[in-house]
């Protein structure tokens, strides 16, 4: 029989969070069993095959428990795992599975059956979601490859809203950015995060139900926040009045703030990102009229250096004001989402999965799980703000300028400073 292994930590939190150390392998260990090995009654790493021993019934090792027994167990973990992990089961091989389970619990306990079936018919529906999301943004995707040439036409006829048209209220157009950062959060696999990264372990070097599947989800997130970017820069270099460009800068500046407030972090960073773009900063005519002192307090704020330390207090208390929150807009907390992703591929490229000694790094495994843990409750959260279709339609799908043509609209609104910009508007003009 496989060794007995104290169960009450088997899945307690790890003891071992401290990312500043993401180099570090073990610690010494309280107790070994076999080739388990143990740290304050928590799993700290074990052989493969131990764990493959220990979890499996053998000949040898086969206790005698009935079906009614275990049926409530079996339900709470598929419970688990279809709601936390419910883009497996796209694998028809892996619903299948399922279904078969459901007979074998139908057969021994009706109640545990029951639950299947509603947890079931639960994952049906967050299955069809995630489809008719990824159908939505597929045609966002195809309808924008569409936009250069209508964008110009628009410019030179005069006819293109802008957002001040769409919404002056800085408050609210950040609201409406809220709602579309949470909506597509919230659709984001947290297996995505990992696969990111590739397969190059070898833990993962057998056949899988998994090895096809994607990251889709997080690659569209990704994608918003470099469209949010660029149509900050395309609002600003835009206007052919000066004042009409400032009025532009001082307006993202207020969404900015505001943003920052709501705990809207991958907004701020990407209407930052858009105002520092260098067809924006160059324009210094039209940044002469603008009181830049709360766009320094934002990029204080998002300042990179010291590994972006202000930002990471700030998300820090946001976190806080979440967990203590009254309201559901005080559980919001977006994270500058790029960052997040960094941080967990260093913590899964500078930390091996496997110990020198064979052992699987369930110390690794624990930091991993917290970080994605924590991203699992703010992408949660409910957005509490009312939805402006409106707004949302013109954020999602307006024409935005590429690199080239911002370029030269901020070349047209500004002229060239040196001989260099003379020959970079002169060949943009000859390609765009």
């Amino acid at each position: 029989m496989p060794p007995t292994t104290p169960y009450a930590g088997k899945f307690s939190p790890s003891p071992y969070n401290n990312n500043n150390n993401l180099h570090k392998y073990h610690q010494p260990m309280e107790a070994s069993y076999g080739d388990m090995c143990y740290h304050d009654n928590s799993l700290v790493s074990g052989s493969l095959e131990a764990l493959i021993q220990h979890l499996v019934p053998t000949v040898d090792y086969y206790p005698d428990i009935r079906i009614r027994d275990v049926a409530p167990k079996i339900v709470q973990l598929l419970t688990e795992w279809t709601e936390t992990f419910p883009y497996d089961f796209r694998d028809e091989r892996m619903m299948r599975c399922l279904k078969e389970m459901s007979h074998h619990l139908a057969r021994g306990d009706e109640y545990s059956w029951r639950a299947m079936q509603q947890m079931t018919q639960r994952l049906i529906r967050r299955l069809a979601a995630l489809g008719q999301y990824e159908e939505a943004i597929a045609t966002l995707n195809a309808s924008a490859a569409e936009r250069p040439t209508a964008l110009k036409s628009k410019q030179q006829n005069g006819q293109r809203s802008d957002v001040l048209s769409i919404s002056d209220d800085a408050f609210i157009l950040a609201q409406q950015l809220t709602h579309i950062e949470l909506d597509r959060l919230s659709f984001i696999g947290p297996e995505e995060f990992i696969q990111a990264f590739g397969v190059k372990d070898p833990l993962d070097n057998h056949k899988s139900f998994f090895r096809k599947r994607k990251t889709t989800n997080l690659e569209a997130y990704v994608a918003w926040f470099n469209r949010l970017s660029y149509l900050v820069a395309t609002e600003i270099c835009m206007p052919v009045k000066k004042k009409h460009r400032a009025r532009a800068l001082e307006f993202f500046i207020d969404v900015a703030r505001e943003c920052f407030n709501i705990g809207n972090f991958n907004s701020l960073m990407a209407i930052i990102t858009g105002m520092n773009m260098s067809p924006v900063s160059r324009l210094r005519k039209t940044w002469s009229k603008v009181n830049t002192d709360k766009f320094d307090i934002l990029e204080h704020q998002m300042d990179p250096s010291s590994n972006f330390n202000n930002y990471r207090t700030a998300l820090r208390g946001a976190t806080q004001r979440s967990i203590t929150a009254h309201s559901n807009q005080e559980k919001i907390v977006i994270p500058f989402f790029s960052l997040l992703i960094k941080d967990i591929y260093f913590l899964n490229e500078g930390c091996a999965s496997r110990l020198s000694n064979g052992h699987v790094n369930f110390e690794k495994l624990w930091d991993l799980a917290k970080q994605v843990s924590e991203f699992l409750v703010w992408r949660q959260v409910t957005c509490p703000f009312e939805r402006d279709r409106k707004i949302l339609q013109y954020l999602v799908t307006t024409p935005v300028f590429t690199e080239d043509e911002l370029h030269l609209a901020s070349y047209e609104s500004e002229g060239p400073e040196n001989h260099m910009e003379k020959d970079s508007r002169r060949s943009l003009r000859c390609v765009t």
